[in-house]
């Protein structure tokens, strides 16, 4: 499974990069706000932290402006992916834009049949979100099943990117699942580290060594 980090903070980019668990990175306007950078030039920043995809969304609602809007971010990098909501109009400026060679990520799936519809689209990735699907009550992760269902049924190439991803239990989910691509924050990525026997584990060991009066270097 693949490990995009959700975020717009270079030096989080940076420093998860570093670690090469990293494949990709996803933002979003809200993201990009709570940098408080210039759009087009933080996206730049970040297609040149990774050489994954880099999720760069439209804000136009209807398809002329979106393709406006795509031709622009497109010209950024290679590695950048379009993101566009899961609409009529964001399905056509995604099929338009599969059809030219671009990735595009579908954005803000909520259902199975919607999921089926970005496949149908030649969507590149599809990305259905767990958490807030969860805190409305429903199954986040029965969502992914059922579309991992279909998209195996029918063959689909179109990757399975999991959104709004919360904590590990959804991490560990997804790959149950046999999901592509889990994005997170990079505290949730952080998160994944942390084990209470490794950190005593790491203690008893550092205290034993001590003991000895020895230094490797």
């Amino acid at each position: 499974m693949k490990f995009f980090v959700d975020t717009a903070d270079t030096a989080d980019i940076a420093d998860l990069a570093a670690t090469g668990l990293l494949d990709g990175v996803t933002t979003n306007p809200s993201l990009i706000a709570k940098s408080g950078r210039d759009f087009l030039e933080v996206t730049r920043e970040i297609c040149a932290l990774v050489e994954g995809p880099v999720s760069a969304e439209v804000v136009a609602l209807d398809h002329e402006t979106m393709m406006k809007e795509a031709e622009i971010l497109r010209k950024i990098a290679d590695n950048v992916a379009i993101k566009v909501p899961l609409t009529l109009d964001g399905l056509k400026t995604c099929k338009k834009l599969t059809d030219d060679g671009t990735m595009v990520n579908v954005t803000l799936c909520f259902s199975a049949n919607q999921a089926l519809l970005a496949a149908k689209a030649g969507a590149t990735f599809i990305s259905p979100f767990v958490g807030r699907h969860d805190d409305n009550g429903f199954d986040g992760m029965a969502l992914i099943e059922d579309i991992r269902l279909i998209y195996d049924n029918y063959a689909f190439e179109t990757e399975i990117l999991v959104a709004s991803i919360r904590h590990p239990i959804h991490v560990l989910e997804s790959a149950r699942i046999g999901a592509d691509v889990a994005t997170m924050p990079p505290s949730v990525i952080r998160s994944l580290f942390k084990h209470v026997l490794t950190d005593k584990g790491i203690e008893g060991f550092m205290a034993d060594w001590a003991k000895t009066g020895q230094s490797i270097c």
